[in-house]
């Protein structure tokens, strides 16, 4: 049996294709962190006098930090005049995070059992985040063994929506990222996922995903299984959400 295949359980039917890869975002797709995003940046700005709307905060999903740190510092400046450093901001960020990540995550409907099942099945799985190592290093320990490969956002040159950080993981899992699927929420993310060659199941949490060609979108990952990644990776793209 060729390594890309699973056994059906009766021999005269088509053994089920799987991806090469499954390569996963990890806030907002793998576990509910970012309303801990969200509680954190306004509490980081609150200490300054400067609000912060929702949707403001819903214009940083996904973003790289970098970007994100650059984005509050400038908005602390703009509003009360006080400069911040924009690495300390995600620093202090990243530490608010841990900390609540730590006391009690949140897993995103259908994704621990899906991570369980590509597992069993033998298909080799990353973690691809835009949080540093030190929150990433956190949510994959509560997985041991899950993820071959994370890759975090204090790793890569460029980060989401540019596609080094997909690049880089299938590059590290020895694999050809037009054999992947890439497992999304947000619209930077798709854009890297897409840009690195990659097929892309988005299952959107608090930021839209409109449909495109090619691209797979689901209400929840408790709708896909290992057969349904197989057969997103040969080519057969999933929509089960209406246009936005």
């Amino acid at each position: 049996m060729s390594p890309h295949e699973a056994p059906t359980g009766h021999t005269s039917e088509t053994p089920v294709q799987l991806p090469a890869a499954v390569l996963w975002d990890m806030d907002g797709t793998l576990v509910d962190t970012e309303p801990h995003w969200i509680a954190a940046e306004t509490a980081l700005l609150g200490r300054y006098g400067a609000t912060w709307s929702h949707d403001q905060a819903l214009q940083l999903v996904g973003s790289a930090l970098p970007d994100s740190g650059r984005v509050l510092a400038e908005h602390v400046e703009r509003t009360t005049g006080t400069r911040l450093d924009a690495a300390a901001v995600v620093d202090e960020l990243i530490a608010a995070v841990i900390t609540q990540v730590s006391a009690a995550v949140v897993w995103r409907p259908g994704a621990l059992e899906l991570l369980r099942a590509l597992g069993a099945a033998g298909v080799p799985c990353a973690l691809v985040t835009m949080s540093y190592r030190s929150l990433a290093g956190t949510v994959a320990a509560m997985v041991p063994g899950a993820f071959s490969v994370v890759v975090a956002g204090d790793e890569v040159e460029r980060g989401k929506p540019a596609p080094d950080p997909y690049l880089r993981a299938a590059e590290l899992l020895g694999v050809d990222p037009a054999d992947c699927v890439v497992v999304e929420d947000s619209p930077t993310g798709v854009a890297s996922g897409e840009a690195a060659g990659a097929h892309v199941l988005a299952c959107p949490h608090m930021v839209p995903i409109p449909a495109a060609p090619g691209r797979s979108r689901v209400v929840s990952l408790a709708e896909v299984d290992v057969a349904a990644l197989g057969r997103i990776a040969a080519g057969r793209p999933l929509d089960t959400l209406p246009e936005v």
